[in-house]
């Protein structure tokens, strides 16, 4: 099978990192793979490093360098002639639909629902709708959780052809590490004694961190050595937006803001609990099953699939309710103990691994391609 994976680019996220991880799979199973990137560079292309995978960049250069990287990107599909192309996120599935030639198979993949399309710029509420009404040329969508698939058939994609695959985690890399942990602490300022919960999320609006800094400031008060770790990046004027808010709360000094880490393991290790207070947007929230792999429980708002990973594992708490998230991480702070962490980490193993993901994947794309019709194909997969 000939497959080419479309995105944005590899940088550090956790569509770009799923991305990766299943173009590596299907390199090391014998398959052709490639992945197209509109933008070079990314952290994340160490993962396919010795896979077999090559990266076709379209060069694009900017938002508006449009014209070009079009013309590029037809040319790789024309020239590469894949069996499938899936494409992941709007931008992409909506480049695809519009250029790809008819001989090869389309898969949409889909990795968020219930998008508040009011908190972003026109273009990405543009793209949002565009990918809903090509969805039609899709010959399969791919869903990464059951609230995106229910998102997207009520956005009007053609539910016939819609199918789930959860998110797949790489528990050998996602693994307890206590001495990577208690580095990580020595490297953000944090004393071994202190009580870290952890956010790893980029500083956006879906993932309201103005929620979790007022949580902050309840917790903060019946917790003196409690410290709050925000891993990610966003723009630079909505960081200074969220700073501003700390200060204003009297938190500042609670909180760590850590950037980007390639080595998000580390991370997780430092934590206590991790917690993930989004709004909107998330479907299967690779930050829940990676945590939880490495022995972190979770508290998260009842966002996408968060209910269904978490299990009894963890807290799942109402949305954009700083109450509910202080009391969520206080419940959840009274029934820490290994038996919790590795009961955590045992049901990441056994439902949401990397393999099941990448099995599950190869299967419905070696369907898509074999004589049988693609709709009777997505029925029978649902």
């Amino acid at each position: 099978m000939k497959i080419l994976l479309f995105t944005r680019d590899l940088t550090v996220g956790g569509s770009q990192r799923q991305l990766a991880m299943l173009a590596a799979g299907l390199g090391k199973r014998g398959h052709e793979a490639a992945v197209v990137v509109l933008y070079a560079g990314g952290a994340l292309q160490s993962l396919l490093d010795g896979t077999g995978v090559r990266i076709l960049s379209v060069e694009k250069s900017s938002r508006w360098h449009v014209l070009a990287p079009l013309v590029r990107l037809r040319k790789i599909f024309a020239r590469e002639r894949p069996d499938i192309v899936y494409a992941f996120l709007p931008t992409q599935t909506t480049l695809a639909a519009l250029l790809l030639p008819r001989r090869s198979k389309l898969v949409f993949g889909l990795r968020a629902g219930g998008m508040q399309l009011d908190r972003y710029d026109s273009l990405t509420a543009f793209t949002h709708h565009t990918e809903a009404w090509l969805s039609g040329r899709a010959d399969l969508i791919i869903a990464n959780a059951r609230s995106v698939q229910a998102d997207a058939v009520r956005r009007g994609m053609p539910a016939d052809r819609i199918t789930v695959v959860p998110n797949g985690i790489d528990t050998e890399v996602m693994r307890p590490d206590p001495t990577a942990g208690r580095a990580r602490r020595r490297m953000w300022g944090l004393s071994d004694d202190a009580f870290v919960i952890g956010c790893v999320a980029r500083l956006d609006p879906m993932k309201d961190h103005s929620n979790l800094l007022r949580a902050v400031a309840s917790f903060g008060r019946d917790a003196p050595n409690m410290r709050m770790v925000c891993v990610g990046t966003g723009a630079a004027h909505y960081r200074k937006q969220l700073e501003q808010t700390a200060v204003s709360l009297g938190v500042a000094d609670r909180v760590v803001w850590a950037g980007e880490t390639r080595d998000v393991r580390a991370a997780y290790a430092a934590f206590d609990i991790a917690t993930l207070p989004s709004a909107f947007g998330e479907g299967f929230s690779n930050v829940i099953g990676e945590a939880m792999a490495c022995g972190t429980p979770v508290v998260a708002t009842d966002i996408g699939d968060a209910r269904a990973i978490i299990g009894g594992n963890g807290e799942v708490v109402a949305p954009s309710d700083p109450a509910a998230l202080c009391a969520g991480w206080a419940r959840l702070r009274q029934r820490l103990d290994p038996a919790l962490r590795a009961a955590a980490r045992d049901s990441i193993i056994a439902t949401y691994g990397l393999e099941v993901m990448t099995d599950r994947t190869e299967m419905i794309l070696s369907g898509l391609i074999s004589t049988a019709p693609a709709k009777m194909r997505a029925r029978e997969l649902l």
